[in-house]
């Protein structure tokens, strides 16, 4: 397992929040250990000159193999944090999304590569099963945008 370490720039981030019922598609963050802190939407890095949206749809295909319809709502979240006594810092735009391909949903799981080739597996996760396993939503601060009224108020995916 690599031993990642967050660079010494400013990243900036695009990431899906796409959701099912309850669930959200999340994948794991581990420390250096392989220990599950926490988990987070899938998306990636932005690259130069490339637009949010752009890099968002970009992500989904290269790990996933899947097209996206992005929603008009999304919002940005400044991410301060420590990993393993080393600073980073993100801006994050998080967008709600569908899959194009209503065959996602019926995945329990999907397994994917990292850019930095390591394996990764994405899953449907609610909020209250985070919590009762102890792990944290990353970004820091996602959990508190998606309060009771975002909840309520989000996109909910339909099978057809």
């Amino acid at each position: 397992m690599p031993i990642w370490r967050p660079a010494n720039t400013i990243r900036v981030k695009a990431l899906a929040l796409i959701w099912q019922d309850d669930a959200l598609l999340l994948s794991d963050v581990q420390d250096d250990t392989g220990r599950v802190t926490g988990m987070r939407p899938l998306g990636g890095t932005i690259e130069f000159g490339e637009p949010w949206r752009d890099a968002l749809q970009r992500e989904f295909l290269e790990e996933l193999g899947a097209r996206l319809t992005l929603l008009e709502n999304y919002f940005v979240l400044e991410n301060l944090y420590e990993h393993h006594g080393v600073q980073g810092h993100e801006i994050v735009f998080l967008c709600y999304a569908h899959f194009a391909d209503n065959s996602f949903y019926r995945r329990d799981s999907m397994a994917f590569e990292e850019s930095d080739e390591t394996d990764g597996l994405a899953k449907w996760v609610s909020l209250a099963e985070l919590e009762a396993k102890g792990l944290d939503l990353y970004p820091g601060g996602l959990r508190e945008k998606l309060s009771i009224a975002d909840v309520v108020s989000r996109p909910t995916a339909y099978l057809s």
